[in-house]
């Protein structure tokens, strides 16, 4: 009899494939096969007794992946990373100032330096501050929202005020002023589109004032008047966190629509002057008093979940950004204006690759 083959017609899945427990069953010896390597793996199934090596990175590795490099001869590790690190300091210490931007276009204005208030502003390109346009009335316990090169500042003391001055990422303009005198309240929005929430007028009060890019009008009514708490999203979906009087507005979280404020999640830290970053839906609060906080916590539209510590513990600061890049600039570490602080410090939270060996 001469040799025997196997047909493989009865193997052929309805899928086209070969049936890997019958047809391809067994171990294909490597010389079987003409590029032994994977170069262009993009993920990996179980591996028995090792790491996998590759001679490069997976292009769109997943959290828990872990791998060799041949080439670099470095173990590395995917994984989810929430922390602080260390940015570029302001030139000039201040606290009780504003912010708005980005974390790699930030701008910070207003504050108190004693004996005196700033009208400086500074811009930040995600490494170094460089002094921007000055403000046409120096402030502080100032809100402010928007963008590097469309921000807005509005009320502040002293004395306490209703102007607003509009930024173009040179110079700033009167804009409309507010309803009510106030300080020391929160900001959410844009220039276009931005919220006033609470503050002193002079005691905490619960008004809201929505803000068109030239007119202030009356919005909804907070549940809880407060002021020196923090803020986050936009105009039609806005956040509002921590504050003074404690303990009554210190850990409350309230939500706006566009209309009406009503309750959220409870801070497991209550805290009054503290950063707030994000939008209604991810938020990240950092900081506040008293004593001076270093902690940050992270809302995702529901709880808030503490998470890790800023370097310095700090209130009174610029906060902006979003919940994964979000920046705290200057602020006071503890006591008087004269622990004001130059240090900015940045958070990343999100997917990183790590070198572990």
């Amino acid at each position: 009899m001469g040799a025997r083959t196997r047909g493989l017609a009865n193997n052929v899945l309805t899928s086209g494939k070969l049936d890997a427990t019958d047809a391809l069953s067994g171990v294909v010896p490597a010389s079987n096969i003409a590029n032994a390597s994977l170069t262009s793996a993009t993920s990996y199934g179980s591996v028995t007794g090792g790491v996998p090596a590759v001679a490069s990175d997976p292009p769109s590795p997943t959290e828990g992946d872990i791998w060799y490099n041949t080439t670099s001869g470095q173990i590395k590790f995917r994984a989810t990373v929430q922390a602080w690190a260390s940015g570029g300091n302001v030139s000039t210490a201040r606290y009780a100032l504003a912010g708005a931007g980005t974390q790699t276009a930030g701008l910070i204005f207003g504050g108190d330096i004693p004996p005196g208030f700033p009208t400086t502003a500074e811009e930040y390109d995600g490494t170094s501050w460089t002094n921007g346009g000055n403000m046409a009335t120096g402030r502080y316990n100032i809100m402010g929202c928007g963008t590097q090169t469309a921000g807005l500042a509005f009320g502040g003391t002293p004395p306490t005020t209703s102007a607003t001055e509009e930024y173009d990422g040179s110079t700033w303009t009167a804009g409309g002023s507010m309803s009510t005198i106030r300080e020391a309240g929160a900001a959410a929005g844009i220039q276009t589109a931005a919220l006033a929430i609470g503050g002193n007028t002079p005691s905490p009060t619960t008004a809201t004032e929505e803000y068109n890019g030239s007119t202030w009008t009356t919005g909804g009514t907070l549940g809880t008047g407060r002021a020196y708490s923090a803020g986050a999203g936009i105009q039609t979906a806005g956040l509002v966190f921590g504050g003074s009087p404690q303990p009554a507005s210190g850990a409350l979280t309230e939500e706006y629509d566009g209309t009406s404020w009503t309750a959220g999640g409870t801070l497991n830290t209550a805290r009054y002057n503290p950063g707030g970053a994000g939008i209604q839906t991810a938020a990240l609060a950092f900081g506040g008093r008293d004593p001076a906080l270093g902690s940050t916590e992270s809302y995702n539209g529901t709880s808030w979940t503490t998470t890790s510590s800023m370097g310095t513990a700090r209130y009174q600061h610029a906060g902006f950004g979003t919940s994964s890049l979000a920046l705290a600039a200057s602020g006071h570490a503890t006591g008087g204006g004269g622990n004001s602080l130059t240090a900015t410090e940045e958070w990343t939270s999100g997917p990183t690759t790590t070198v572990v060996g």
